[in-house]
């Protein structure tokens, strides 16, 4: 999962460049006819991530106080929005056409790849950082909470008075007739609401930046921590002493996250692509979970979680099923670059004497692993999600489902009591003991 959470880290700074250069909808810089970006949209977009490098590599202190800002903003904007459209609200047009038109189908299509997953992936931070709490067990799961609830509440209410605003005589001939560059900014100024719609400008490009460069300091720590675990090469996992910034894993973010740009050039391309990469690592900790609770009952566990087989079950359900939604367009790059991840590893593994001496206990682990990313590819190639369709839809659902409910007990099965686990038991047993 290596290469999933490096995507999902990676693509994030790309992605709210690309936001912020869509939003600006400045004439030249998108092409009229395909939609994507010219040469000079382009670099704009590279200087962004540019920028995000620059103020991590030296200006951390400054990134702090932007960021508050940034935040502030991010929540005042929507806020006076939604208060502003509710007042131009139709409620004829919540049953116009009838309730969705275009079948469950393309509500899930929809979950998985239009930003709607996307948008509920900060609660990553709150149990990256999890070992900073003072009391984990209550702030933990109120940090998640609060971030989903705050989150789907500011959406849904923005959804709500976007599709009660627009004018009905735009609706005439159906939903599929209407096109926005930037949907909010247009109902805007279609409501001659021409200071909402600079406000919302203003916000949408400014917004993303805050997400941009916080992420893009994340990958680098995703890097150096594959660096430091043996993974990736040693020259990831150097520190300048002077100002603990790992450099080298600066400029592999930076090199990434241009990258990503040329085979997914507009947020929409590429925010479907970096949140199935995101729920694949979250499906694994469903699967880890059991495997501590099977091989470490007994370890002391600031968060506790009931009913945790049963939960675990139906989140690695529901997140497989989020990745094949995505469709086969994002599923294949993501499983073969998986899959050529394992190739890579494999060279790792031999030049460590550490790692080398577990490699068949490891293989045999894991095969389970390796044979789910096979099944999610078949299934993706043969679904109705952007596949050719021999597994009509529901019936492709259906077989995701019972693939997942056999890969979760698989996988859990297979975990192994590893020798750094019984470390990590013995040393906070110990620590423990001395705060006894």
């Amino acid at each position: 999962m290596s290469v999933a959470t490096l995507i999902a880290y990676s693509t994030i700074p790309p992605i709210e460049a690309e936001a912020a250069v869509q939003y600006l909808g400045i004439s030249g810089l998108f092409n009229a006819t395909t939609g994507f970006p010219t040469l000079l949209g382009w670099i704009i977009e590279a200087l962004l991530v540019v920028g995000f490098f620059l103020v991590n590599y030296y200006g951390v202190k400054l990134l702090a106080r932007i960021n508050n800002f940034v935040t502030a903003i991010k929540i005042i904007i929507p806020a006076i929005t939604v208060i502003t459209l509710l007042f131009s609200i139709h409620i004829s047009n919540f049953t116009s056409h009838g309730f969705a038109p275009y079948g469950f189908h393309g509500i899930l299509t929809a979950v998985a790849t239009s930003g709607i997953v996307f948008s509920m992936l900060g609660f990553r931070q709150a149990v990256d950082l999890a070992a900073e709490a003072r009391n984990p067990g209550r702030d933990v799961p109120r940090a998640i909470v609060l971030e989903l609830i705050i989150v789907a509440v500011i959406y849904i209410l923005v959804q709500v008075v976007f599709i009660g605003a627009i004018p009905p005589q735009y609706l005439a001939k159906g939903w599929a007739s209407i096109s926005f560059q930037g949907p909010l900014v247009d109902v805007a100024m279609i409501l001659s609401l021409t200071w909402l719609a600079w406000f919302m400008r203003f916000s949408a490009v400014i917004s993303p930046l805050g997400s941009g460069w916080v992420y893009f300091a994340s990958t680098a720590r995703v890097v150096l921590g594959f660096s430091n675990n043996g993974y990736f090469w040693r020259v990831f996992g150097k520190i300048d002493p002077a100002t603990g910034i790992p450099r080298a894993a600066m400029w592999l973010s930076l090199i990434l996250g241009i990258i990503w740009t040329g085979p997914f050039p507009l947020w929409s391309k590429l925010v479907g692509f970096a949140s199935s990469a995101s729920v694949l690592t979250y499906i694994m900790g469903p699967v880890s979970a059991m495997v501590f609770r099977r091989h470490a009952p007994d370890a002391s566990r600031p968060v506790r979680l009931r009913n945790l087989p049963v939960i675990s079950l139906i989140a690695f359900i529901v997140g497989s099923n989020i990745v094949y939604w995505s469709g086969w367009g994002n599923v294949e790059p993501l499983m073969i670059l998986e899959l050529i991840a394992l190739v890579i590893y494999a060279g790792f593994v031999t030049r460590s004497k550490h790692l080398r001496s577990q490699l068949s206990a490891h293989i045999k682990a894991s095969i389970w692993l390796l044979a789910f990313m096979i099944f999610m590819l078949l299934i993706s190639y043969f679904g109705s999600f952007g596949g050719i369709n021999a597994l009509p839809y529901p019936y492709d659902i259906v077989v995701v489902i019972i693939g997942s409910i056999i890969f979760f007990y698989w996988g859990s099965a297979s975990g192994l009591h590893t020798q750094s686990l019984q470390t990590a038991l013995i040393e906070k047993s110990a620590r423990e003991q001395e705060n006894a």
